[in-house]
């Protein structure tokens, strides 16, 4: 079992429309909704993938009932979320048609209760005892410690687990600290963390902060990896246009499952980068399109730097 955390859950809106004009009314051509918040964007996608995946975290109000009731219609995803008193946020990625691009609105999330936050560890060390990995993923909601990632890090580690971490900020810097065994921060979470605009070296960088191993999202450059066994670069064989939102967790999906399979680093790249890009391609977050998926991880370059 693969286990996911997402302690900041949202219900993820995607409203679609002709084109995105500055004061002015639109009518939403096509609304998805999913349970979201990048650890079940990671879920969902792992579970497509053919994984056992838990996923947990916090879910609360009416909000938080949504997206429970929508995270059970996603096969292979054990719902283990634990419920608060505050409400879960939602999101809002405003797509617009004619450019491409895409507009997204977070809100903060519910506060968590220090009686919550330790209803919470109790569980996840449950869970952990169990997981043969972890993703810990997104922003922290308020109320929960700003070090809240190094203490998860510690003890999936304590428990002989593997984690993944995605986060940004503090909360990153903190969580390298505890010494996952991967990181994959974006090209500017990685220049908060290290001070460099650099990809090479702030990757680099990272990894002498505690990471094990670290794999930096380019965009539409793909990834790239410094890890103990080398240095890569990944790319797709060319930028897709479509809905970017959820690309990174699809990457994070795809680096997970292929380590737990056993794969080596070129491989696990390869299918991050077409998942990734395969999910830019795909309605909503937390989805990939299959046809693309096959059609890029035949195509995508790996190179050693």
């Amino acid at each position: 079992m693969i286990l996911t955390v997402t302690l900041n859950s949202a219900l993820d809106l995607t409203y679609r429309v002709p084109r995105v004009l500055p004061h002015a009314s639109h009518r939403v051509a096509d609304v998805r909704e999913r349970a979201g918040g990048k650890g079940l964007n990671v879920a969902r996608v792992l579970a497509a993938l053919g994984h056992r995946v838990t996923a947990t975290g916090f879910a609360g109000g009416r909000t938080g009932a949504d997206v429970r009731e929508l995270l059970a219609g996603s096969p292979g995803v054990v719902d283990a979320l634990v419920p608060c008193a505050g409400t879960t946020r939602r999101t809002v990625a405003v797509v617009d048609a004619a450019s491409g691009d895409t507009t997204q609105f977070n809100e903060p999330g519910p506060l968590i209760t220090a009686p919550e936050w330790s209803r919470f560890l109790s569980r996840y060390e449950e869970l952990v005892a169990g997981a043969r990995a972890v993703a810990l993923c997104g922003s922290l909601p308020p109320g929960v410690p700003v070090g809240a990632y190094a203490v998860l890090v510690r003890a999936a580690r304590a428990a002989g687990v593997p984690v993944l971490l995605d986060t940004s900020g503090e909360a990153l810097r903190r969580g390298v600290a505890a010494r996952p065994e991967l990181i994959k921060p974006n090209a500017a979470e990685l220049a908060e963390l290290t001070g460099s605009r650099d990809p090479l070296p702030a990757t680099r960088d990272a990894r002498r902060r505690g990471a094990r191993a670290v794999v930096t999202s380019l965009g539409p450059d793909g990834l790239l990896a410094a890890a103990s066994e080398g240095t890569w670069q990944a790319a797709p064989p060319r930028a897709l246009s479509g809905n970017p939102t959820g690309a990174g967790d699809s990457a994070v999906a795809g680096l997970l499952s292929a380590l737990v399979e056993g794969l080596d680093w070129p491989a696990r790249l390869t299918r991050a980068v077409a998942l990734s890009a395969a999910t830019v391609a795909a309605p909503a977050a937390g989805e990939f399109d299959p046809r693309t998926y096959e059609e890029v991880r035949g195509s995508v370059k790996v190179t050693a730097r």
